[in-house]
């Protein structure tokens, strides 16, 4: 019944696909519309056949004449799709389960003392329908949030080149042909083309369709703007700083388009269940056709329990349920920002017990800032001016800490000079007419200030003036605001074991696990060293507690190989580095630790939903079965076992893409 098409992607036929996707979803509403009507004609015309039947004394020949006409009208396409897989040598599918089914109780009503079956035959067909319609429907819902993915992709860019007479003017070009370095308009309203960085002006960009999160984000000069969102305010000029191919909206588009490559375990197990279990079936419904006749049975009446025992076996709840389920958890899991490869991943998602994480860049944002200021001989806005300005030519990550923690030391028109940077100490210069040096403690010993300890944990940068100890500035790698949270949620889901590896220092490693509730960190690690320690967890004969599923969280360039060995891989996607993304098999698109914990949850109600429409198909069928070999069930019994228990776990599937909520309780 559902097909599911995977599509290759190049740079050179993106827009064109593009279109395609658009024309295909058009042409599924389309086809929607048709079947429904389909379905409504038939309706009429059976109950127009019904007063025939009850009003006209009419022979079997032309009473079958009356219901061929609606029996054709609903049935025409899946007796072609039976004739096709005949044909090509895949008979045993639920067309042609279906076909033969109603053929033959079309047929019942000609052999001697039989009863005619004509309307049954109509009704189990225009059932089958009502159940592809249903199907039809919760896949277009399931596809809505990958249309609006594909639908990131902007069609166009406005870039600035110079013409001959040296002038710049504005060009509009499709985004595959702007090259890295160029610079490029958007305007309120208008997609970000292509990744690059703010050079002139100010606004707020909606990236709602990467991110699954509503609130604008605000960009101004100097600042990374990834494509795929949408400018909300000012005009933007951009300089790219990658080609369209590898841009965010291209790797989005290419994730989303190969996840249904990935099958999921009990996808590949209904798939090779329906392979072995449809042939059994048909050869089942001939042995209890045919064999009872040989000890005095009427054929008549094992023809027409085998006809229902066809019927009832169909395997159409689980070869569509099951795969639109992983379908909706991918799409559902996609509006949260959170990009799952492969149904597959959802399987050891749902199973995770040990969840290990990098820290810079995962737990942290990455970069120093100023966390505290403890002043001796001053006041905190003191300290700061002036270690701000004796660190303004430095390039070293903490002298731009300073600088963003006091950013009036350019304009307030203090003169720096004399400016002395001593080697793996700091940094000596004249302020006005002070001397102040600001390094480590080793620097505070060469210019004779009485330095002391501090309690925080982090780079602690003294500072002295004309000799004399005037305080000191703790310098660190901020936590996420969320870290914590993601650790609790963890937690709460029932995640045995929270790792951190890292490479910085032990106490700075044991502050930051003792803040986030962590249960185990590994600290001064090489990227070598990381791999080994994830084989070491995964290896539950190395590692006491581990042996279920193991989830890597991380978003450097060091972090590729340990994405890559883990169970899963999960890597912080707006900030991330473009070989962690490539090696991960789940990308969060706003780097928020607390959606992996999101992601997990998904996960494990696509698996359970997934396995009650497994039981629930295989329960009722069983039943089913059983009576209708005993001739105690009905047509209308069959017809429910099949098309009835369909549509209610098709109905249930469309469970998994609904939006779960943030929070947890």
């Amino acid at each position: 019944m559902a097909h599911y098409h995977e599509h290759e992607h190049c740079e050179s036929c993106s827009h064109e696909h593009h279109h395609e996707h658009h024309e295909h979803e058009h042409h599924h509403e389309h086809n929607l519309r048709v079947q429904l009507s389909i379905i409504l004609a038939t309706v009429n015309l059976l109950i127009l056949a019904y007063f025939i039947e009850h009003r006209l004394a009419l022979s079997t020949w032309q009473l079958l004449l009356v219901y061929l006409v609606p029996y054709l009208l609903v049935g025409h396409e899946t007796l072609h799709e039976a004739w096709e897989g005949i044909t090509k040598g895949d008979m045993f599918n639920e067309h042609f389960l279906m076909s033969v089914a109603t053929i033959g109780a079309l047929c019942i009503g000609f052999l001697p003392g039989a009863e005619t079956e004509f309307p049954e035959a109509v009704f189990v067909m225009l059932f089958f329908q009502v159940g592809e319609l249903f199907e039809g429907y919760a896949e277009g819902k399931s596809r809505d949030s990958i249309a609006h993915l594909m639908a990131i992709k902007p069609d166009s860019a406005t870039v600035l080149r110079r013409e001959e007479r040296g002038e710049r003017r504005e060009i509009t070009l499709s985004p595959e042909e702007v090259a890295v370095g160029e610079v490029i308009v958007i305007r309120p309203g208008e997609k970000v083309p292509l990744d690059g960085v703010v050079v002139e002006g100010t606004s707020s960009l909606n990236t709602v369709a990467l991110t699954g999160e509503s609130l604008p984000r605000d960009v101004t000069v100097g600042d990374e703007v990834i494509s795929g969102c949408v400018n909300l305010s000012g005009v933007l000029r951009v300089r790219t700083t990658k080609v369209f191919g590898e841009s965010t909206v291209s790797k989005i588009i290419r994730l989303v388009e190969n996840a249904g490559e990935h099958k999921s375990q009990s996808e590949t197990f209904i798939t090779r269940f329906a392979r072995i279990y449809t042939p059994i079936v048909v050869f089942a419904a001939i042995a209890i056709a045919v064999v009872p006749t040989f000890f005095g049975g009427a054929f008549a009446t094992w023809l027409y329990r085998a006809l229902m025992f066809l019927v009832v076996s169909c395997p159409c709840a689980l070869v569509i349920s099951v795969p639109l389920t992983f379908f909706g958890g991918i799409g559902g899991a996609s509006r949260h920002g959170i990009l799952v490869k492969g149904a597959n991943y959802l399987d050891v998602l749902a199973k995770v017990d040990t969840v290990v994480f990098d820290k810079t860049g995962t737990l942290t944002h990455g970069q120093f800032a100023v966390e505290a200021v403890h002043p001796d001989t001053c006041d905190e806005h003191q300290l700061l001016h002036l270690a701000a300005h004796v660190e303004h030519f430095s390039t070293h990550p903490i002298g731009a800490a300073l600088r963003d923690a006091f950013p009036d030391e350019a304009t307030d028109g203090c003169q720096v000079s004399d400016v002395e940077e001593v080697a793996g100490k700091g940094i000596i210069a004249h302020v006005a007419d002070k001397v102040v040096a600001v390094g480590n403690t080793k620097l505070m010993d060469t210019v004779g200030a009485q330095w002391h300890d501090c309690h925080h944990v982090g780079t602690i940068i003294h500072v002295a003036i004309d000799g004399v100890y005037a305080g000191h500035i703790v310098i660190n790698d901020k936590i996420k605001d969320d870290s914590a949270e993601a650790i609790q949620r963890l937690h709460a889901l029932g995640v045995k074991r929270t790792v951190m590896l890292t490479g910085d220092r032990q106490e700075v490693a044991d502050h930051v696990a003792k803040t986030l509730g962590i249960t185990e960190y590994h600290a001064e690690l090489l990227p070598a060293d990381k791999v080994a320690k994830v084989e070491q967890l995964k290896n539950p004969l190395l590692s006491e507690g581990a042996g279920g599923g193991l989830a890597f969280v991380g978003d450097g360039i060091n972090d590729a190989p340990v994405l890559a060995r883990a169970d899963v891989g999960i890597a912080m996607g707006g900030l991330g580095s473009d070989a962690a993304i490539e090696a991960a098999d789940v990308v969060l698109m706003d780097d928020q630790p607390s959606k992996i914990a999101l992601a997990i949850r998904i996960a494990r109600r696509t698996l359970a939903i997934a396995r009650q429409n497994v039981v629930f198909a295989i329960g009722v069928k069983v039943a089913v079965l059983l009576l209708a070999a005993c001739g105690i069930a009905t047509m209308w019994l069959a017809v429910f076992a099949d098309v009835g228990v369909t549509v209610l776990a098709v109905l249930n599937a469309m469970r998994a893409y609904s939006r779960l909520t943030i929070s947890f309780s």
